[in-house]
């Protein structure tokens, strides 16, 4: 194995390294190190987030620096002020026994005066975000001028984010005989074109494959109609009790309302997206940290440059628009070695996007089931036996009550106990998941004709001449009711008839279906009539839209499923809707 001392970093910098915990390079520093410190180099590397590339260009950096000298040397510009505070707090940890030598973070988001202040003190080494590095410089607050190594980290990143001018104004003040590196964890079209355009013939190092997803990350996809989305996410949550997440969400408003709806639930989770302030992101973003919540909810942008340690997982709520953001959300676990999991909830629409990724990364994905109700309530109840299992007892404290204890309880059998010391923690499972129904989609082509009980349930695109009407009901999910559930309280209704269903969609207060117009009458007649866990059925009916073409016999004009309309004659496709 590999030492520090090989490596040929000084002493100060490997005092350092111990008090951080590190034991050998990582397979990027082992590359990576001996170059820079070895002879000036431009060096464009291949490299996924949790692979020690920080500590790569960053022991180099300070060990180059001259202390003697108060101008600044090195340059790291960072896509966000996440990922550019979190490389200064690296950088100066790994200068923290190097005197004399300081690092300075400047990043939007916080007062300027105080960071100007701050590098009129002097500062070796830089840390920055594009768009402020660029108002400092307009400001003349900053010198780059004596730079003799820039670092890009994270550049596909920035790019993405659109920070192509300022990094093209940033790098024309910048000496011409300075040394480029280039960190990205993707190969992007306009990587290639900053290398190209500002680096001098760069050596490419590629640990791992290009655009490759780290090799200690499973990549599971669950399948489930897009109303049961979130559903099926608690499902996930729940059969994983140690779950330690990040959510990614497309949007900031699907961002604020999953984690309002996980935390009404009882989950300890919170929402990171561009519209919180710096006090109010460094705040969520110390409680996760600390594990105070056990999941975050970002959108991409609000994510970006995160270093989190030991996340069990990564949830795609929704997939990502570009592959590379799936590389940058899956690397966020499985860091270090360590195992993770990346999840995504997907209908059939977006499976060919699995597919894709998967072609991208060259990494085979699983197709999950979401866990039933029984899966979960099995889960949970065995997390807790071993969490009561792992519990020390101080004997000495207790003591004292057990007579006492004993005494209450003796009333209670062996087995009356253990259901009563379960039941206290997990009744809220057991309510939750009681009759829950199966979110699994079948890969079938949609439509569903309802039959009788004991009859097969025959699936197919169905008769193209069937009009349907829709049904709205005044019972939904808090009502108990879900789509299986629906479907038999039609077959008993109309005493399995062979009525063609369509969609099927439940909310909270009310459910929504299609059926055949033909038996519409029949279909009110028999739900006013019902009720529904003691409750009065109101029925509202109106006329579904379908994409489906009318065919009508010109000779007679009626319908060729209507009486009498003879099966002679010349049949038209109509293009219209009904």
């Amino acid at each position: 194995m590999t030492t520090f001392v090989e490596l040929g970093i000084n002493d100060e910098i490997r005092q350092g390294l111990t008090a951080l915990g590190f034991e050998a390079p990582t397979p990027v520093q082992e590359q990576i190190i001996p170059l820079l410190l070895e002879r000036p180099v431009d060096i464009v590397a291949l490299a996924q987030t949790g692979t020690g590339k920080t500590a790569a260009f960053g022991i180099p950096l300070v060990q180059l620096s001259d202390v003697s000298r108060r101008e600044t040397q090195g340059l790291v510009l960072c896509p966000t002020r996440e990922l550019c505070v979190q490389v200064s707090r690296d950088l100066a940890a790994i200068a923290r026994f190097v005197p004399g030598l300081r690092v300075c973070a400047v990043y939007g988001g916080a007062g300027i005066e105080g960071q100007i202040r701050e590098l009129q003190k002097g500062a070796q080494i830089i840390v920055a975000t594009p768009g402020r590095l660029n108002d400092l410089l307009r400001r003349r607050a900053v010198d780059i001028s004596a730079i003799r190594v820039v670092v890009l980290d994270e550049a596909d990143e920035m790019l993405q984010m659109g920070f192509q001018e300022e990094l093209a104004s940033i790098l024309s003040r910048t000496p011409a005989t300075k040394n480029t590196l280039l960190f990205s964890a993707t190969m992007a079209r306009e990587v290639e074109t900053i290398a190209r355009n500002y680096m001098r013939e760069p050596l490419q190092i590629t640990v791992g494959q290009r655009n490759s997803g780290a090799e200690n990350v499973r990549h599971v996809f669950y399948l489930a109609q897009a109303r049961d989305r979130y559903p099926a996410l608690r499902r996930i949550i729940d059969v994983n009790p140690g779950m330690y997440a990040i959510i990614f969400c497309r949007t900031r408003s699907e961002t604020n309302d999953v984690a309002n709806k996980l935390v009404q639930d009882g989950y300890s989770a919170d929402a990171l997206h561009g519209e919180l302030s710096q006090s109010q992101r460094d705040q969520v973003m110390d409680k996760f940290r600390s594990r105070s919540l056990q999941m975050l909810v970002a959108t991409d942008v609000a994510a970006r440059g995160l270093d989190v340690t030991d996340l069990t997982h990564v949830i795609n709520y929704n997939l990502p628009d570009d592959i590379a953001n799936y590389t940058h959300r899956s690397g966020r676990t499985g860091r270090a070695g360590k195992d993770g999991i990346c999840i995504s909830i997907i209908n059939l629409r977006e499976k060919h996007l699995i597919r894709a990724i998967e072609g991208k990364l060259r990494r085979k994905f699983e197709e999950g089931r979401i866990p039933s109700g029984h899966d979960v309530c099995e889960k949970q109840l065995l997390s807790l036996i071993d969490t009561v299992k792992q519990v020390e007892v101080d004997h000495e404290k207790i003591n004292p009550f057990l007579e006492a204890i004993t005494r209450k309880l003796a009333s209670l059998d062996r087995d009356e106990l253990v259901k009563r010391f379960v039941s206290v923690e997990f009744n809220r499972f057991l309510s939750y998941y009681r009759d829950a129904p199966d979110l699994n989609v079948a890969e079938k082509p949609r439509g569903r004709e309802v039959v009788a009980p004991g009859r097969e349930k025959r699936f197919g695109s169905g008769d193209p001449r069937v009009r349907f009407s829709s049904f709205t009901i005044n019972v939904g999910k808090k009502d108990g009711m879900h789509a299986s559930r629906l479907i038999g309280e039609i077959n008993e209704a109309t005493g399995g008839s062979g009525i063609k269903i369509g969609k099927i969609e439940i909310t909270d207060n009310s459910s929504m279906f299609e059926a055949d117009s033909r038996f519409a009458d029949d279909i009110m007649r028999v739900f006013q009539r019902r009720k529904i866990n003691g409750k009065d059925i109101a029925m509202e009916v109106g006329r579904a839209e379908m994409a489906k073409p009318v065919w009508r016999n010109e000779a007679k004009g009626r319908k060729p499923w209507e009486k009498g309309s003879g099966k002679p004659g010349v049949w038209k496709k109509e293009k219209k809707r009904v």
